[in-house]
C-alpha cells in the first residue's frame, strides 16, 4: 500500500467517520485513499469552516475531528480554526499536504512553512517524512488532542510520502486511558474548606461541559445542595430541575449573578479556564477560591485559587460529595437572592417593539427549541444576551465561544451538530457580519441534505464593536455595511428564507422552518439600544 493508504487505515483504525475540507493537488493521494474508505470525504467551501467543523465534533463527542487542506494558502485557512479549538480545547486533528521533500521539481512554488506556523497553535505539529511512521505518528496526534488539556494537533504529509509505497508496518491499536483521581490529602483538604464556609458557591467553567461529565456534576450539586452559576462556556453542564441555578456570569462584574458571587466567601471553581473572558475579578478582599479541574490552575491576576483538587473531575467530585453530603448547615445561605437575580433576565422578555429586542429574541428562541435542541452561536453583541438570558438543561446545548470568541464559526458549528444529531432540532445563530464570513457554507449545509435552522439577526452593523465604540465615546465611524437580500441569498443555495417583519412573527417563522425541515434561514431585524439600557445605565444604577 502507499503512504496514503496507510494514513487512511491509520485513521481508520481511530474511529474516524467524516473528514472535513477542501483537497488539493498535494492530497490527491489521500483522497484516492478516501475514496476506498469507509470515512466520507465533506468537501466543505472553505478550509476554516473545515476546522470549525472538526473541532465543534470534538467539542461535542470528546473525539477528535478531522479536516483537511492542500498547502500554503489551504493550510493557512486552518490557522483560525486551530487557534478556535486551542483556546476552545477542542481535541482535532488538521492534516495538509505539502509539495515533495525528496525533491522539488517545483522549488517553492506556494510552499509555506506550515509546520513552524501550526507550531505555537497546537499541541504537536510534525511533518511526516516516512511512511513507516505514519501509525505511530497518528496514533500520537490521537492520543495527544484528547488528552487534558484537550486541543488540537497538525501532520503535515508531503505528496511523495503520500504516493511513496509503504513498508509491511502494524497500526497501533488505542487502547482507553483513565486519569488519576485527586489525592486524599487534596480532597480533605477541600472537604475542610467548604466545611468552614458560610456562603459557598460553585462555579462551572468551561471544561464543566466536558462530554460524560454531566451526571457526575449533577450528583455533585444535588447532593451538597450547595447554589451555582457558570461561565459562558459552561453552560448546561447541570442538567436542569435542580433550583439551584443561580445565573450565568456574562460579564465580569456589575452583573445581578454577582449579587450571590460578590456575596459568597467560598468559590468551588469546577473546570474553570482562564482562556474564558473572566466570569468574576479575585482581590485581596475577595472569596476564597478552591479550584477542581482536570490540571492545575493558571494563575493570573484575576484568578488564584486559595487551594485545588486535581485529578479526574467526575470521580474526584463523587469522592468529595462522600465526605461532604447532609453535613452542610450553609449550604443553601446564598439561594434567597436567586429569584431576584432570575427574574431580573426575564424582564421585557414579551416586549412587542420591532425590531425585536434581544430579550424577545432569546425568549422566543427558547420557546421554539426544546431542551435537547442545540443553539450554536456565532459572536456579536447577541452572545452576551443568550449567555445571560437563555436558560440551558442539558450539556453541550448552548454553544457559543467565548475563548477566542471568533467570527464566522456559528454556520459551520451548526453544520456539525446536526450531522452528529439528525434528530433534535439545531438552530444556528448568527449576526450579519458573522454570517457573512463564512455563509457559503449553506451549500454544504443543502448537499448534505440537513435538517438545520439558521437565524440571522441584522443590524447592518458589526454591532459589538460600535457599541463599545459608543460606550467607550467615539464617535459612531467604520462599523456599518450593506447586506444582501438574506431570503433571496438563501434561496439561491436552494435553502428556504423567510423574513420576519413583526414582533410576534418569530416564533411561526421558527416553527415553520423547523417543521418544514432542510436548510431554513430566517433573517430578522434586531434592536439593540438595549445594550446601553441594561448593560451600561441599569446596571450601572444597580452597582
Amino acid at each position: 500500500m502507499k503512504g496514503s493508504d496507510l494514513l487512511v487505515a491509520a485513521l481508520e483504525n481511530e474511529s474516524v467517520e467524516q473528514i472535513f475540507g477542501v483537497p488539493g493537488e498535494e492530497n490527491l493521494d489521500v483522497v484516492e485513499s478516501l475514496r476506498r474508505s469507509r470515512i466520507k470525504l465533506i468537501v466543505t467551501r472553505h478550509e476554516q469552516a473545515a476546522a470549525f467543523m472538526a473541532a465543534t465534533h470534538g467539542r461535542l463527542t470528546g473525539k477528535p475531528g478531522v479536516c483537511l487542506a492542500t498547502l500554503g494558502p489551504g493550510a493557512l485557512n486552518l490557522t483560525t480554526g486551530a487557534a478556535f479549538a486551542l483556546l476552545g480545547a477542542m481535541p482535532m486533528v488538521m492534516i495538509t499536504g505539502q509539495k515533495g521533500i525528496l525533491s522539488h521539481k517545483q522549488a517553492l512554488f506556494q510552499v509555506v512553512d506550515i509546520v513552524s506556523t501550526m507550531a505555537p497553535l497546537t499541541k504537536m505539529a510534525r511533518q511526516i517524512v516516512s511512511a513507516a511512521t505514519i501509525p505511530s505518528v497518528v496514533r500520537e496526534a490521537f492520543r495527544l488532542a484528547q488528552q487534558e488539556r484537550l486541543g488540537p494537533v497538525h501532520l503535515e504529509l508531503p505528496e511523495d510520502i503520500a504516493h511513496e509505497m509503504a513498508p509491511d508496518v502494524p497500526l497501533v491499536m488505542p487502547h482507553p486511558i483513565e486519569m488519576p483521581v485527586a489525592q486524599d490529602a487534596a480532597l480533605d483538604r477541600a472537604a475542610d474548606l467548604i466545611l468552614r464556609a458560610e456562603r459557598p458557591l460553585v462555579m462551572l467553567g468551561a471544561a464543566a461541559s466536558r462530554p460524560k461529565l454531566a451526571d457526575a456534576l449533577s450528583q455533585f450539586v444535588r447532593r451538597l445542595r450547595i447554589p451555582f452559576f457558570n461561565t459562558q462556556m459552561g453552560k448546561g453542564a447541570v442538567a436542569g430541575g435542580s433550583n439551584l441555578y443561580m445565573g450565568t456570569a456574562a460579564l465580569s462584574e456589575r452583573d445581578y449573578v454577582h449579587q450571590a458571587i460578590d456575596r459568597a466567601d467560598l468559590i468551588i471553581a469546577i473546570g474553570h479556564d482562564t482562556v474564558e473572558k473572566p466570569p468574576f475579578i479575585m482581590g485581596p478582599k475577595g472569596p476564597k477560591v478552591l479550584h477542581v479541574s482536570y490540571l492545575p490552575a493558571t494563575v493570573e491576576e484575576v484568578y488564584f485559587p486559595h487551594a485545588e483538587v486535581v485529578g479526574d473531575v467526575g470521580p474526584s467530585l463523587m469522592l468529595l460529595a462522600d465526605r461532604l453530603e447532609g453535613k452542610l448547615k450553609n449550604a443553601g445561605a446564598l439561594l434567597p437572592l436567586r429569584s431576584g437575580i432570575l427574574a431580573r433576565l426575564t424582564e421585557r422578555a414579551d416586549e412587542s417593539r420591532f425590531p425585536l429586542t434581544p430579550q424577545r429574541i432569546v425568549h422566543d428562541v427558547r420557546h421554539v427549541v426544546p431542551a435537547d435542541g442545540i443553539v450554536c452561536l456565532d459572536n456579536g453583541m447577541y452572545k452576551i444576551w443568550f449567555a445571560r438570558n437563555y436558560r440551558t438543561q442539558v450539556a453541550n446545548t448552548l454553544l457559543l465561544d467565548n475563548a477566542l470568541a471568533t467570527m464566522g464559526a456559528g454556520l459551520p458549528a451548526g453544520i456539525m451538530a446536526a450531522l452528529l444529531h439528525p434528530r433534535r432540532r439545531v438552530l444556528a445563530v448568527c449576526g450579519d457580519g458573522g454570517f457573512m464570513m463564512n455563509a457559503q457554507e449553506l451549500e454544504t449545509a443543502v448537499r448534505l441534505r440537513l435538517d438545520l435552522v439558521v437565524l440571522v439577526l441584522q443590524d447592518d452593523a458589526y454591532g459589538m464593536i460600535r457599541w463599545k465604540q459608543a460606550t467607550d465615546g467615539f464617535a459612531d465611524f467604520g462599523m456599518t455595511f450593506g447586506n444582501p437580500d438574506f431570503v433571496a441569498f438563501a434561496r439561491a443555495h436552494h435553502a428556504g428564507g423567510t423574513r420576519v417583519e413583526t414582533a410576534e412573527g418569530l416564533v411561526p417563522a421558527l416553527e415553520r422552518a423547523f417543521q418544514e425541515g432542510g436548510v431554513q434561514l430566517v433573517a430578522v431585524p434586531i434592536d439593540y439600544s438595549e445594550n446601553t439600557r441594561v448593560l451600561v445605565d441599569e446596571l450601572r444604577k444597580h452597582a
